[in-house]
């Protein structure tokens, strides 16, 4: 039963009568309870409306279905109830199984896997629109440059200039775009918060008024396998687009960026559990992410402001993926939340 305890999903082992005989890890997590506190207990009583338990298991005791769902609020140690989709069902023996899914957590993972489709596509569609544009892009630079030496008149060659220079600005967008798929993945040993030292230190040269980069960390957290510098741009894309939406508070002095470390423990992101990882916050007070792009932010060229690229939050997210990790943004106007996860060892 030990397996069970790598499960995401809550689940409790019952005997005929309803008393727990196992409880694994994430369910003793919600619950705010140890395993040994939950054996022998009737289980029925972990939840707001104990009768539906209780009845589905005599719907199971006498084989009436081979499974049983249903919804119901599962309490939780000084929490609101917590909204779940309940499974019970046969176990070995006269053994019941009972599976909880916490509805949030279902809405988060089908958000979860919806994005990163969104995202596989998205980059498909993106590194094959770039290759499209460059190919051309080097012919048209080549004959606007061709074009200026046969020209008699020096005020037409202004109008070449303003070609060939489109054309570098064209081809740097393609480079950008093309940028993390020619470069490999160097691994090494990668301490978190030499990264974000190095991030705070670059930021802060770019804003050395009106800006404050707060640190903090929790130094415990060990180093793990990684490529360091694209840790770094992935970070230091999160903070800059946290610098510029916070220039109106950089000029009026008050603005503040905290860079926050913390072990995350029995966490699930992209479908997986994970015993340990890490959970690096980059909290601004700024005036938040638009409503009107607040669920596009890691697509492709979106961008909540004039002249912005709209690359570096994908970018972000696309090195961090490489991590096996995952970005979230949580916020509100004030308070600007961006979550990375990655695993630990």
């Amino acid at each position: 039963m030990l397996a069970l305890d790598w499960l995401s999903v809550l689940v409790a082992v019952l005997r005929p009568d309803g008393a727990v005989m196992f409880a694994n890890a994430a369910l003793e997590q919600q619950l705010g309870m140890s395993r040994r506190t939950l054996e022998g207990a009737d289980f029925s009583v972990c939840f707001t409306e104990p009768a539906l338990l209780q009845t589905a298991l005599a719907g199971a005791r006498s084989q009436d279905f081979e499974a049983l769902r249903y919804e119901a609020g599962l309490k939780r140690l000084h929490q609101e109830p917590l909204p779940v989709h309940v499974n019970v069902s046969p176990g070995q023996g006269d053994e019941l199984v009972v599976e909880l899914w916490p509805l949030e957590q279902q809405a988060r993972q089908d958000r979860e896997d919806r994005l990163l489709e969104q995202s596989q596509a998205h980059k498909e569609l993106i590194r094959n629109l770039a290759h499209e544009i460059k190919n051309p892009l080097g012919g048209i630079r080549g004959a606007a440059q061709l074009l200026e030496m046969e020209l008699q008149n020096p005020e037409l060659t202004e109008y070449t200039e303003v070609i060939v220079h489109e054309a570098d600005r064209l081809q740097a967008l393609v480079d950008r775009l093309l940028a993390p798929h020619r470069h490999p993945h160097q691994v090494g040993d990668v301490n978190i918060h030499e990264v974000c030292e190095r991030v705070r230190s670059l930021i802060l040269v770019e804003h050395p008024q009106g800006l404050r980069v707060v640190r903090d960390y929790d130094t415990s957290i060990p180093e793990f396998r990684g490529d360091r510098a694209q840790l770094i741009q992935a970070l230091l894309n999160i903070v800059q687009n946290a610098a510029q939406a916070l220039a109106e508070r950089i000029a009026a002095g008050d603005a503040c960026i905290t860079l926050r470390t913390r072990v995350a423990r029995q966490v699930t992101f992209g479908r997986q559990r994970y015993r340990l990882a890490l959970e690096l916050h980059v909290i601004d007070n700024g005036p938040g992410v638009p409503d009107a792009i607040r669920d596009r932010i890691f697509y492709p060229l979106v961008s909540g402001r004039d002249g912005g690229s709209g690359l570096g939050l994908t970018l972000a997210q696309t090195f961090v993926q490489r991590h096996h990790g995952m970005i979230e943004c949580e916020s509100r106007p004030g308070r600007t939340d961006f979550r990375i996860l990655i695993p630990l060892p």
